[in-house]
């Protein structure tokens, strides 16, 4: 099958560091391309790849300074995806709405994985108006403030099984790691780890919308001994904090569509204490893979009693549900309906919608675009 990948401009494919919805890109289109597909990945420059890579942008936009507004370039990104419809069989989208009222009119069968939340009030009237989108949702939860959109699957993330080690015998602390932000609740794991008297260490990004929360917010409540604040992570450290943990905390405040480091814990055999917001009850089974909790002192609580957890049922619990090779196989199952249902009009309406785009000016070889 020859499928298009459209990722999201802000971080390369992989991402050096945090960009769940990126690193999510990076493997289904890896596990493509192994399984055999012909795979054309749309993203930004620097991104790594086994398929053929557009690079839209130089460099990913979040570490590109020159980038005034980036709505340019995933402007730009469309229509190279829109030059090169008639080359695929099907596109897949992975950036938001923004690319439906070409996707309605591409000519081929297109799919949208939504990645965020879907409760802004805003929302509604773009999912009415596109209803014949087909959406793929992350997660059973997140569609819940969109009932009436066209959402065909879901499709739980998931991780190649080799690239988080299990590890039986953790350290004495708890691990927070994500982006600091109000919704994601860096204060209460704090509060959490120095009620139980336990360590804890932070290893979280700092976005630049976010860094008055951090000076404000949770750096003053750093200044303890029990906290360590270790900033923004790489996979592999990743791998080695979430190993050592007693606990991984997911203390959220917000509806979660998925939450894709609580399967990283769970690779590694680490427990979650999570917050039952959005995703949760649908990736944790509480007091087996960890605890569902509803305040901090439960949480507290929790963590007093997490040896109960068997570390080994959770690292078999992401291998029954969470690899790679589960998701990437319900994705072709999508793709496979789409092209069934899609009509030979659709189709063959592929060409005159590429030519009315113009001639490409891509050179896949070159591998850049002459105005980036």
């Amino acid at each position: 099958m020859r499928i298009a990948q459209v990722a999201p401009l802000v971080e390369t494919v992989p991402p050096e560091g945090y960009g769940g919805t990126e690193r999510i890109v990076s493997y289904l289109t890896e596990e493509l391309v192994r399984l055999g597909h012909d795979v054309t990945l749309f993203a930004s420059g620097g991104s790594t790849t086994a398929a053929k890579l557009v690079p839209i942008s130089a460099r990913a936009l979040r570490s590109d300074p020159s980038v005034q507004d980036p709505l340019s370039r995933i402007v730009l990104e469309i229509e190279e995806v829109l030059k090169r419809s008639q080359h695929f069989d099907l596109v897949h989208f992975h950036d938001g709405y923004i690319h439906f009222p070409l996707a309605r009119r591409l000519g081929i069968p297109a799919v949208t994985t939504m990645h965020g939340r879907m409760d802004l009030l805003d929302l509604a009237s773009v999912f009415q108006e596109f209803s014949d989108m087909p959406l793929v949702s992350i997660s059973d939860q997140q569609r819940t403030p969109l009932h009436s959109a066209n959402w065909i699957a879901t499709v739980y993330h998931g991780l190649p099984e080799d690239l988080y080690s299990f590890r039986a015998d953790p350290e004495d602390y708890v691990a927070f790691v994500g982006r600091i932000c109000p919704e994601k609740r860096a204060d209460r794991a704090i509060e959490i780890a120095k009620k139980a008297g336990v360590p804890l260490k932070i290893a979280a990004k700092v976005d630049k919308a976010d860094e008055q929360y951090f000076e404000s917010k949770i750096k003053p409540l750093l200044d303890d001994s029990l906290v360590e604040f270790i900033g923004e992570i790489n996979e592999q450290e990743k791998n080695v904090l979430f190993g050592g943990a007693r606990a991984f905390l997911f203390p959220i405040d917000w509806p979660e569509p998925f939450g894709l480091v609580m399967i990283e814990s769970l690779a590694c055999g680490t427990p979650v204490i999570a917050f039952e917001h959005g995703s949760v009850p649908e990736i944790l089974e509480h007091e087996r893979t960890g605890f569902i909790v509803h305040d901090v002192p439960e949480a507290v609580e929790a963590l007093k009693k997490i040896e109960r957890i068997d570390r080994h049922v959770c690292r078999q619990e992401f291998e029954a549900r969470f690899t790679v090779r589960q998701m990437v196989r319900k994705y072709v199952s999508v793709y496979e309906q789409l092209r069934t249902e899609s009509s030979p009009q659709l189709l063959e309406s592929s060409t005159h919608v590429a030519a009315l785009a113009g001639k490409a000016t891509f050179d896949l070889e070159a591998g850049c675009l002459p105005s980036a």
